[in-house]
């Protein structure tokens, strides 16, 4: 951990995440293999921050935001979440009864508005069901708060009565956000907010997702594929691949000076705004390498054009090269890489 990340200002730790899906040829046959979706995560997020977790889809970026919320299990790991009352506490350790104190502080806006809202409740009942799973608030002082998180997501109070279908995709998501804030939360787990909208109403969420950070002093881990929007919202960035942390560093210095192969390759597809610079698209060869049965060495160097004999039997180690920028490359001091 870098001596600018210090035990003040943390808010949550990941150390060594994964998560193993099993294989089975049937439900009662024994296991044959395991889907390595996540394997060996770690980072770390500092209060008031917004962390971009960015890949290309099965990498493992939804599974790990997923695992933080403590929706789906970890395999082995740890999750170290500063609690602004009960102080520093490892979430993977906690069983459903144990953990039920944090649900409160540790809230998740998922990516479909149209699937992850429940058309057979009305939005009171919708933004109002943390506030009673958690036993927050019942009654009046339900709907006085349900009221308060519409209005900061810019809904109207006078729609609690209403159901999700009366509502447009980006209003939906309005609705998710409301209920991600109503218990006043300190972290939020923001899992492609706006990859299911339409450009016109994405910029409109994330602008307001960044309004709410700066009203109500939350954090984020935004998780997202598209480098257009990690660059708008983020502090800093998490690279993935194929379940494995490429490279992390603040959002300016990743995108100036990418020092990993895939970065590089992702930084190349992000349009540029001005038509006179040629952006010059890095393809990649091959597919994305299989997580259940991964290649030795770097899972990267199929792909990679600046690979070398030892990418191929040796795995690389996640080391610091300039303060706060971690990567996972043998060659990323060596390499002079493109960004933006």
């Amino acid at each position: 951990m870098n001596n600018q990340a210090t035990e003040d200002n943390l808010l949550l730790e990941v150390n060594d995440l994964r998560k193993h899906f099993p294989i089975k040829a049937s439900f009662f046959s024994r296991v044959k293999g395991l889907v390595k979706a996540v394997d060996g995560v770690s980072f770390y997020i500092r209060r008031g921050e917004t962390m971009g977790l960015v890949g290309e889809s099965g990498c493992g970026k939804t599974t790990t935001g997923r695992m933080i919320v403590r929706v789906i299990e970890p395999t082995t790991g740890e999750i170290w979440f500063h609690d602004r009352d009960a102080g520093r506490v490892d979430l993977t350790t906690l069983n459903k009864r144990e953990m039920s104190p944090f649900r409160k502080n540790i809230q998740m806006v998922f990516q479909d508005p149209y699937s992850s809202l429940n058309p057979r409740m009305t939005l009171l009942q919708i933004v109002g069901e943390p506030l009673v799973s958690n036993r927050l608030a019942r009654g009046a002082e339900r709907e006085e708060r349900v009221a308060e998180a519409l209005r900061a997501a810019g809904l109207r109070p006078e729609y609690m009565s209403r159901y999700p279908h009366a509502f447009s995709g980006g209003q939906r998501q309005r609705i998710g956000i409301a209920r991600s804030l109503v218990t006043h939360p300190q972290f939020i787990v923001a899992d492609e907010p706006v990859s299911a909208l339409d450009v016109s109403i994405q910029a409109q969420i994330l602008n307001l997702l960044q309004d709410l950070q700066d009203q109500y002093d939350l954090t984020y881990l935004f998780v997202a594929h598209d480098l257009s929007v990690i660059r708008h919202v983020s502090d800093r960035v998490v690279v993935m691949y194929v379940g494995k942390l490429v490279e992390s560093a603040a959002k300016t210095e990743l995108f100036l000076n990418p020092r990993h192969p895939y970065t590089e390759a992702l930084l190349s597809s992000v349009p540029r705004p001005d038509p006179r610079k040629k952006s010059q698209r890095i393809l990649l060869p091959g597919e994305v390498a299989d997580p259940s049965n991964p290649p030795p060495g770097c899972y990267f160097h199929p792909r990679c054009r600046y690979a070398q004999e030892v990418c191929h039997i040796e795995e690389p180690k996640l080391m610091e090269i300039s303060p706060d920028h971690f990567v996972s490359c043998h060659r990323a001091e060596e390499l002079s890489l493109q960004g933006i």
